[in-house]
């Protein structure tokens, strides 16, 4: 753990969910980083063929493995999300190049009063010595339409280290359950990198209280990464449209109702039945 980074035993625990995907080289970086007084590690293995479970069990014997169900970082992290314990649930790539040194900050700013802290890149005190020109531009511009759309502020859309209040999970509506398409796809909505652009439109809807926190991405460690600019790029664009496609349409089949959920009561009050069905395209 980082040397003198503990999180107080009177705080709330927390739950650090891990996606990996063929990682082994990377989590003694990661594990490495971890604060102590974590409540449990959960690494969601989406079917490694190297040693990523057996790897993480040695860093840490308690940390559950949990199997994802289908395929993609956001089948990845519903997974993990619906079996985490913690009242805290953060999300940590597993390539190294989020710092979980940095979590007692994302903690702090939920123990103030946010119901989710989004880290950014882009406000000060944040950084990246990863993101390429590209993909900078792409995310400015898929964030413009966001915060257009939706009245947010963000500054960063694509980033996946976040943190939130376990009760915030209604919310998200993420399928971990549902079996793969029949299609051979293998994915349904969410399921790939779009998932935290998925998760910031959806948590902006439901007008929970977010916080952004500075945060610094480091590169890869080792390994290639699995994203693709112009693919994945597309699906965070696809994503926007569409949610806000079903937003309209459910605004004029149903009186809208004040979104200002920060208890589990009123988070449970704002997912109604029609909102559980979720379109099934990948």
């Amino acid at each position: 753990m980082p040397d003198g980074v503990y999180l107080p035993a009177s705080w709330p625990s927390v739950s650090v969910v891990i996606p990996a995907l063929n990682e082994a080289r990377n989590l003694p970086h990661v594990f490495a980083r971890l604060p102590g007084g974590i409540h449990e590690v959960i690494v969601v293995d989406g079917h490694s063929l190297d040693d990523t479970c057996a790897v993480a069990r040695q860093l840490r014997p308690d940390t559950r493995i949990v199997k994802q169900t289908r395929t993609g970082k956001g089948n990845a992290l519903a997974c993990g999300f619906a079996a985490a314990t913690g009242e805290i649930i953060v999300m940590l790539d597993a390539d190294g190049s989020a710092d979980a040194g940095e979590i007692p900050v994302f903690v702090q700013a939920l123990l103030d009063g946010a119901d989710f802290a989004k880290g950014t890149r882009f406000a000060k005190g944040g950084g990246s010595s990863d993101i390429t020109q590209l993909r900078a531009l792409g995310n400015r511009a898929l964030m413009a339409m966001v915060n257009l759309g939706y009245g947010t502020a963000y500054s960063d859309l694509c980033y996946g280290f976040n943190v939130f209040w376990r009760r915030c999970l209604p919310v998200l509506r993420l399928d971990a359950t549902t079996p793969p398409s029949q299609d051979g796809a293998g994915r349904l909505w969410g399921d790939g990198f779009e998932v935290e652009t998925l998760i910031a439109i959806r948590v902006a809807i439901a007008r929970l209280a977010v916080v952004e926190v500075p945060s610094f991405e480091h590169s890869r460690i080792h390994g290639v990464s699995n994203l693709s600019a112009f693919s994945d790029g597309l699906r965070v664009l696809r994503t926007i449209l569409t949610e806000r496609h079903m937003r309209v349409a459910e605004t004029k089949t149903h009186r809208p109702t004040p979104r200002t959920a920060t208890t589990d009561e009123h988070i449970d009050e704002q997912i109604t039945e029609e909102q559980m069905q979720l379109p099934r395209h990948g």
